[in-house]
C-alpha cells in the first residue's frame, strides 16, 4: 500500500540579501541553504501532518556551488519516504537568478537551467497521533 505524501514536494523562492555575505566575492556560508532546507521541511511537516514537526538529522549533505548574495535560490523538499513518525526528504537549493556587479551595480540574470549549489537528505519527525484522535487532520483556516 502505498503513501500519498511520498512525492509530496514544496518550493520556495528567496532573494540572498547582501547582509548575508559572509566571504569574499561575496559568497554566503552554506549554513544559509540549511538554514532554508529547514523551513521548507517545515511546510512539508504542517502539509503531511498537520504539525511544524522536528528535523532529526542529514545524512547527506553536498555542497556542489556557491550561493552568492543578490542571487535568488529556490529550495525544493521532496517526500521520498513516510515512515511511523518519520519522513525521509531530498532537498536541493538551486540559484535561478544572480547578480552581475560586473555589467551594472544593480544588474542580474536569469540563470537557464538553475544553478544546482546543495543538495541533502533529511529525517523530519512528527508527533504520532494524539488520544483518541489522527494526527494530521486539515484545519480550514476561517
Amino acid at each position: 500500500m502505498s503513501d500519498a505524501r511520498v512525492g509530496l514536494r514544496v518550493v520556495h523562492r528567496r532573494y540572498v540579501p547582501y547582509g548575508h555575505a559572509h566571504y569574499a566575492g561575496g559568497l554566503v556560508d552554506g549554513a544559509y541553504a540549511l538554514g532554508l532546507f529547514g523551513d521548507v521541511a517545515t511546510e512539508v511537516c504542517i502539509r503531511t501532518d498537520g504539525d511544524e514537526g522536528l528535523f532529526a538529522s542529514y545524512s547527506q549533505v553536498r555542497f556542489v556551488a556557491p550561493v552568492r548574495a543578490g542571487d535568488v535560490v529556490e529550495v525544493v523538499a521532496t517526500v521520498t519516504r513516510v515512515g511511523n513518525r518519520s519522513r525521509t526528504v531530498e532537498f536541493e537549493c538551486r540559484v535561478v537568478c544572480r547578480g552581475r556587479p560586473e555589467a551594472g551595480v544593480s544588474a542580474a540574470v536569469v540563470l537557464d537551467p538553475p544553478l544546482v549549489a546543495v543538495t541533502a537528505t533529511g529525517t523530519v519527525v512528527v508527533p504520532g497521533p494524539a488520544p483518541g484522535g489522527a494526527a494530521g487532520a486539515v484545519v480550514t483556516p476561517l
